[in-house]
Parts: C-alpha cells; sequence; structure tokens
C-alpha cells in the first residue's frame, strides 16, 4: 500500500503520530508492503512575529495532551524552545530541511523528520534556526556542509512551497493527514492522531473499498 503522509515536524500531534506510524512501518502485517511519501503540509510557514510568553504557555499547555495520548517526551515549561526569548514560531526552515533530506539523502527521511521533532519537542530546541537543523542532519551521518548548502538554495525554497501548495490544493487543513493511494484516487485515511490499532482498522479498510 502506498501511503502520503502530510506533516509539519513543528506540529505536536504529527510528533504523537509518529509513534504510530513507527509501530505501523515496523509492523505492517498484511498492509505490506508499505511506501511512506512524506508531504510537508504547512503549518506555519513565513510567520514573523516573536511567540508571547502567554501563548507560549498555551501550547506548551497543549502538549501535555499529545503526550498523553502518544506518551512521548515533551520538554516542559519553561524549558522549552517556545520559551526561548523572542522565539518566532515560523515552520518553514524545518519543513525545508526535511524536503532536503528528502531530495539528497531520501533513505533516512523518515529518521530525519522525527529527530527534528524529539529535538524541538523533547529537547526544547529552536529548530527554526540553520544550525539546529544542521546539527540534526550530522547526527544522522549527512555531512554538514552539503546540507547547509542545498538547505539555503531557491531549488530547495521553491520545493517547499510546492509541498504547501500540493496540501492547500488537496484541501488538507488540519495535519497529521495521511492519504492512501489507489490508482490514481487518493483517499483520507486519517486526520488527526490516532493509536495504531485504529490507524490500522482504517488502513484494512481503506484497502478494502477497492
Amino acid at each position: 500500500m502506498n501511503l502520503i503522509y502530510v506533516a509539519d515536524p513543528m506540529c505536536s500531534w504529527c510528533y504523537g503520530f509518529a509513534r504510530t506510524m513507527d509501530e505501523l512501518l515496523a509492523a505492517p502485517g498484511d498492509l505490506a508492503p508499505l511506501q511512506l511519501a512524506l508531504v510537508m503540509g504547512g503549518l506555519r510557514p513565513y510567520t514573523t512575529d516573536p511567540t508571547p510568553p502567554e501563548r507560549a504557555d498555551e501550547l506548551a499547555g497543549h502538549w501535555k495532551h499529545v503526550a498523553e495520548a502518544s506518551g512521548q517526551p515533551f520538554a516542559q515549561a519553561p524549558h522549552t524552545a517556545l520559551h526561548q526569548p523572542g522565539f518566532v514560531y515560523d515552520t518553514e526552515p524545518a519543513s525545508r530541511a526535511v524536503v532536503t533530506v528528502r531530495k539528497h539523502w531520501p533513505k533516512v527521511v523518515w529518521r530525519y523528520l522525527k529527530a527534528v521533532q524529539h529535538a524541538f519537542y523533547a529537547e526544547g530546541k529552536n529548530v527554526v534556526q540553520p544550525e539546529v537543523l544542521a546539527d540534526v542532519a550530522e547526527t544522522l551521518g549527512i555531512p554538514r556542509a552539503d546540507f547547509a548548502r542545498a538547505f539555503a538554495s531557491e531549488e530547495m525554497r521553491e520545493n517547499v512551497r510546492q509541498d504547501f501548495a500540493i496540501a492547500q490544493e488537496w484541501g488538507i487543513r488540519g495535519f497529521p493527514a495521511l492519504i492512501a493511494e489507489h490508482g490514481d484516487h487518493l483517499h483520507l485515511v486519517a486526520q488527526g492522531y490516532l493509536p495504531t490499532e485504529a490507524l490500522r482498522q482504517r488502513l484494512k479498510a481503506a484497502g478494502q473499498h477497492h
């Protein structure tokens, strides 16, 4: 089964859903072979305003729900990236970094997305900063200079814009969203977080419609 996963590296429910997706990919069962394509949906790209402290507290409070539902680890306020002075919640750089890895180092793109999520949510790192995104790339064995050069290129800026446009064209406004491909049809299987068993049921049902 071919799946398209529309996500944003700085979307907390996508971080929660990464655990579900990992379990599915590790044990696809009768859904095998599973192919996963990543599309960056564009949660808050091109934001320029710093996050006010009360908004940071509100978002960190929201993360507790994701932690409870998914079991994923989260940094606690005030030790989150959100609480760093002047933090700008712009999801374009992290999304562009994932698109860069997808293009040049496709074998590790799923691991890279998860590593960026972990850096942001669990470690409280500011993944809006190019040097942090390059640090994460390095941990996966991607040469830092090659990554930095590709990441800064106009081509990758344009590629991530195209991802955002595709997600909009498909009418996807919330993430995570998981789409199954059936020939030339696209079937929305999941929008929002699901535990693994529930996702398996949805995918089985989607497979039976065709």
